[in-house]
């Protein structure tokens, strides 16, 4: 018996049963116990295998059909090849809705999760909505924001986090304490541990990227594509060309404060000595010289966090995002914080302002 007969939700529900062909049914029945055997099994934390309770599952599980039947009026044709503009005419036509807020929210919560299986299991990208819907529980800040402590935290916590003693700096028995560790860390033998090992042992790529993303909001898809001649280090600035953003609509300039410009000075500088970097113009590549991924990038998060001494249940990469949206707005106006979030529609943050980078560099010395 499969895991989602064992669950015992519907697979298929019947407004769907009777919009499609058997052969489009047969497709999307298997198509949608994928999405729900992901769910119950492993969906609320992937990486851990915990799957979201029966109630939650089956709530999700029957949102998102009636989504699905939204996406297939819109088309006039079925598909389950969902988009982000998808999702945002969904949130859209729920915004005129005469449903509750905490219903809204209900289904944002459900298209958010379905982006999230489609990142996990497709190497699809992470939804961040253009509407967002509250509740009534007093609370407007994400329940994943970090404070203004917790960023400072993290900013000097990425410096600690990994780091070895220098290699000239121990004794013989030390050193091969530390040898052992590295050979472990990078996953090669012992014998083949030495200074160059320390160095990167200690290098500024992880600081260079979690500043860049305190500063900017770097969305996970964005450190993914991140190319070296985005990087203006005279001027302090991220130029994220209109190809390479997460919404494709603009060019984008975007502040970095001058300590984050110079991590990413030594970074460009330092990553010419490794040969996975030889032939590719990404920023940042992973161990494996593969771009970093939203899940890589969530246990890179928490691996900080542990660092940092500061909670990661419940948090993930875009935490970072979430708290530079909302600092640079009190700091500045919501139209720095479109500019600096580099938010596709005025509806995300209300209104639009042509705030001066300059403007920017200095709420983002004053946030930490």
């Amino acid at each position: 018996m499969s895991q989602v007969k064992k669950a015992g939700i519907r697979v298929v529900p019947k407004p769907s049963e009777a919009y499609l062909s058997q052969r489009q049914l047969t497709d999307y029945r298997e198509h949608r116990e994928r999405l729900i055997g992901w769910m119950v099994n492993i969906g609320k934390d992937p990486d851990h295998g915990d799957g979201y309770a029966y109630d939650t599952a089956n709530g999700r599980a029957y949102r998102l059909d009636a989504f699905y039947r939204f996406v297939w009026d819109e088309e006039d044709r079925y598909t389950t090849e969902i988009t982000h503009d998808h999702a945002d005419a969904y949130m859209r036509k729920l915004a005129y809705g005469d449903t509750s807020q905490e219903n809204k929210a209900s289904h944002l919560k459900a298209v958010k999760m379905l982006f999230r299986w489609r990142a996990h299991t497709l190497d699809g990208e992470e939804w961040e909505p253009e509407i967002t819907f509250t509740t009534n529980t007093g609370n407007t800040n994400p329940k994943d924001f970090l404070t203004r402590e917790e960023r400072s935290a993290v900013r000097e916590a990425v410096l600690e986090h990994g780091s070895v003693p220098s290699y000239n700096n121990l004794t013989p028995e030390q050193r091969d304490r530390w040898k052992i560790h590295l050979a472990q860390r990078f996953e090669k033998p012992k014998r083949d541990v030495g200074p160059d090992e320390f160095k990167q042992a200690n290098s500024w790529k992880i600081p260079s990227l979690f500043w860049t993303a305190l500063d900017t909001g770097l969305r996970p898809v964005e450190v993914k594509r991140a190319k070296v001649d985005w990087v203006d280090v005279r001027n302090s600035l991220l130029r994220i060309p209109k190809e390479d953003s997460s919404k494709n609509t603009d060019n984008w300039t975007v502040s970095l404060t001058d300590r984050t410009a110079n991590a990413l000075d030594r970074w460009l500088t330092e990553r010419q000595q490794y040969d996975k970097y030889l032939d590719s113009d990404s920023l940042w590549l992973n161990r494996s010289g593969n771009p970093y991924q939203y899940y890589s990038l969530n246990r890179l998060f928490r691996q900080v966090c542990e660092t940092a001494c500061i909670p990661s249940e419940g948090r993930t990469f875009y935490s970072i995002r979430h708290s530079t949206a909302t600092y640079m707005a009190r700091e500045e106006d919501l139209g720095a914080a479109q500019a600096q979030l580099r938010h596709k529609s005025a509806q995300t943050t209300m209104r639009y302002d042509q705030a001066p980078v300059e403007d920017r560099r200095d709420a983002l010395n004053r946030m930490g």
